[in-house]
C-alpha cells in the first residue's frame, strides 16, 4: 500500500480510504455486519489505514458499528478515522446545522459512538449558508483545542466556498465526488487544494459500481441507484458498452475495471486517496492494487475520452 501526507497535516494516510457510506441503509439498504467486520480487518492487513464515515449515514448507524467492532477488537489506534456533521437527525426533519452549540454537540456524540476520544479528521458534510464561517471556525477551533479533534476538513463545497472558512480556519482537506464519470471539481476544485495543499479525498470514484465493469444488461437496481438516468434503459445500456471500451487498457496493465478506474482517480497530482464504499472483503481486497502506481498519461487521457463519449451519448438518451 502507498501512502500520502493529507494536505499540509500531519496525518500519512492510505492512498485507498475504506470508505462508511454503505452501513446507510437508507441508500443502501440492510448490509450484513459480519462480511463488514471482516473487511475492516482485511482492509488493515492490506495497509489500509484510513477509515471515512459521517455521522448522517444511518443517523449514527454507521459510526457505532465502526467504534464497536474497532473498540471490540482493540484496533482503534491503527486508523485514521474521518467523520463529518452537518445533517442533524435529533428533530422531526432532517435540515443541516452547522452553528456553534450544534457542532459541539455532534462532536461529542460521534466521539461516544466511535468509542475514541479523538476524531482524527473532522468534517464540514456540506455548505450551510445559514451559519457564517467565523462561529463554524469558533466550534472547531475550541474542538481542537480541547483534543477532541485534530484536523477539520470539508466536503462537497466549491472553491468560493472553501475561501470564506480559510479566511478564519485551517482547511486540512476537500472531499468531493470524483471519477472518471463526474470531473466537475478538475476545473476549479482540485487545482485550487493543489495551490493551498489542501488534501483531496476523492468519494464514488467508481460511480456506484459502474465503472467496475460488474454489471450486464438487464440488470436493475432498489437502491439509490435506480433514480440515477445512467442507470436505466438506454443510457445504462450506452455507459456498460463504455466501461467495456476500457478492457483492453485495463488488461494491458494487469488491472480489472475496477482498479483501472481507481487509479485514474489516485493518478491527478491532486489526489491525496480514494474513498471505496466496502460492503464485505472481497470489496477491499479486490481494489488495493490500484494504488501501487499511476496511469501512464496517455492511457488516462484515451479513458478518459472514451467514458466522456459515452457519458454525453448516454446523457441524451436518458433525457
Amino acid at each position: 500500500m502507498n501512502y500520502a501526507q493529507l494536505g499540509a497535516t500531519d496525518l500519512r494516510v492510505s492512498r485507498i480510504c475504506f470508505g462508511c457510506w454503505q452501513l446507510s441503509p437508507r441508500f443502501w439498504g440492510d448490509v450484513p455486519l459480519g462480511p463488514w467486520r471482516t473487511a475492516v480487518r482485511r482492509a488493515l492487513d492490506f495497509g489500509v489505514n484510513f477509515i471515512d464515515t459521517a455521522d448522517a449515514y444511518g443517523d449514527g448507524y454507521a459510526e457505532s458499528c465502526l467504534g464497536d467492532y474497532l473498540a471490540s477488537e482493540g484496533l482503534r489506534d491503527k486508523f485514521v478515522i474521518a467523520t463529518k456533521f452537518y445533517w442533524t437527525f435529533h428533530s422531526a426533519e432532517r435540515h443541516p446545522d452547522t452553528r456553534y452549540e450544534y457542532i459541539l454537540r455532534a462532536c461529542e456524540d460521534s466521539l461516544r459512538r466511535l468509542k475514541t476520544d479523538q476524531i482524527d479528521l473532522y468534517q464540514i458534510h456540506n455548505w450551510d449558508p445559514l451559519t457564517r464561517p467565523d462561529e463554524v471556525a469558533a466550534a472547531l477551533g475550541r474542538l481542537k483545542k480541547e483534543g477532541k479533534i485534530r484536523w477539520a476538513g470539508v466536503s462537497n463545497l466549491n472553491v468560493e466556498q472553501m475561501s470564506l472558512y480559510r479566511g478564519v480556519m485551517d482547511i486540512a482537506s476537500l472531499q468531493p465526488v470524483y471519477s472518471m464519470i463526474k470531473r466537475d471539481v478538475e476545473a476549479r476544485e482540485l487545482p485550487y487544494c493543489l495551490q493551498h495543499r489542501i488534501g483531496v479525498l476523492a468519494y464514488s470514484p467508481l460511480y456506484r459500481g459502474l465503472l467496475t465493469g460488474k454489471y450486464a444488461p438487464g440488470a436493475s437496481f432498489t437502491d439509490s441507484r435506480a433514480d440515477d438516468l445512467l442507470y436505466r434503459g438506454r443510457a445504462f445500456l450506452r455507459m456498460l458498452d463504455a466501461v467495456n471500451e476500457l478492457k483492453p487498457l485495463a488488461d494491458g496493465l494487469g488491472l480489472t475495471l475496477g482498479q483501472f478506474a481507481i487509479r485514474w482517480v489516485l493518478t491527478h497530482p491532486a489526489l491525496t486517496c480514494a474513498i471505496v464504499g466496502v460492503k464485505a472483503p472481497e470489496h477491499i481486497e479486490s481494489i488495493v492494487a490500484a494504488a501501487d502506481e499511476v496511469l501512464p498519461v496517455e492511457i488516462w487521457y484515451k479513458s478518459a475520452a472514451i467514458i466522456k463519449r459515452g457519458y454525453d451519448e448516454a446523457m441524451k438518451m436518458g433525457l
